[in-house]
């Protein structure tokens, strides 16, 4: 096999929509079907991540389209902002299970929960083979003497046993555009378990540095109502920024061109509206936002 190419490299879209997929297990943390694989083109093999459409729960408060779609939805947005927060992710049509989300699996460097040990491959039936994965994350419940230097406090709780704990994310710069990202998005289910740090391997096989920061699980996202539900809320009332107010005026002005009917290939023409005012209030406020006191503030369970 070639070498996996960066990311970054548009190479990687191209394999993920039109190599050959082979399904390798499941996910059993997963409220739906999410299953774990490879995909392979011209002598490049990557991991991957692919969720079918016909593995979606029904839910009452997103009625419209697919969350695969609004998986994909999600990476432009990502991708035409600058932010590129969220792996490359695609709308497979030809997959082994039928259409869905099939998005570049990112990795903490630790792969030793990858493998099932008492199989070794896939039978086709979801519910048989499984992978159990654990990834490393910016977001803890601390106690709160034990918080780590520099990182930010969002929510102070007791455990089961009456203990007090403390929610808190470190103050990281891409973890600050995930959390304005989130916003943009009108991301309802942003847990601490959905942040990925993404690390590389040295040529022993050990972890190496760290090289990215990415959001998974996108697919209640791009509402028209307010929705946003994250563990990310510790830069409340900040000012976003010189970088991030120029990354929100290039959006908007790309949702004035081809982009919108882009995105409404896969949400409402409502909700690509709806996106377009919440950067429009950016805009005329940028500071990050506070919750709105509709709804939790925080998805359960948080991680």
């Amino acid at each position: 096999m070639n070498p996996v190419p960066d990311l970054r490299d548009p190479a990687v879209l191209e394999i993920l929509e039109h190599g050959r997929m082979d399904v390798t297990g499941r996910m059993v943390d997963a409220s739906n079907a999410t299953l774990f694989g490879t995909v392979q083109a011209d002598g490049v093999e990557l991991r991957c991540v692919y969720k079918p459409v016909r593995g979606e729960r029904p839910l009452w408060d997103f009625p419209d389209g697919t969350l695969a779609g609004r998986e994909v939805a999600s990476y432009l947005v990502s991708e035409a902002s600058g932010l590129r927060v969220v792996p490359p992710t695609v709308l497979r049509d030809e997959a082994p299970f039928g259409p869905g989300m099939v998005q570049a699996w990112v990795s903490s460097g630790d792969e030793s929960a990858l493998t099932d040990p008492e199989t070794d491959d896939f039978d086709g039936d979801l519910d048989e083979t499984t992978i159990h994965l654990a990834a490393e994350s910016l977001v803890e419940l601390c106690a709160p003497d034990e918080i780590p230097d520099g990182w930010l406090s969002v929510l102070r709780a007791r455990d089961g046993g009456g203990d007090p704990v403390v929610l808190a994310h470190a103050d990281d710069p891409t973890l600050r555009a995930m959390a304005l990202f989130d916003v943009v998005v009108n991301n309802a289910d942003r847990k601490g378990g959905h942040v990925i740090v993404c690390r590389g391997t040295d040529t022993d096989g050990t972890t190496a540095e760290r090289t990215g920061v990415y959001g998974v699980d996108h697919g209640l996202t791009l509402h028209t109502e307010p929705k946003l539900r994250t563990v990310l809320w510790g830069w409340i009332g900040d000012e976003i920024g010189e970088e991030h107010t120029a990354q929100l005026k290039e959006l908007r002005d790309r949702l004035n061109g081809e982009l919108a009917d882009v995105l409404g290939e896969h949400v409402t023409r409502r909700e690509v509206a709806a996106l377009r005012s919440r950067i429009d209030h950016l805009l005329a406020e940028p500071r990050f936002p506070g919750p709105d006191g509709f709804g939790p503030a925080i998805p359960w369970p948080a991680f």
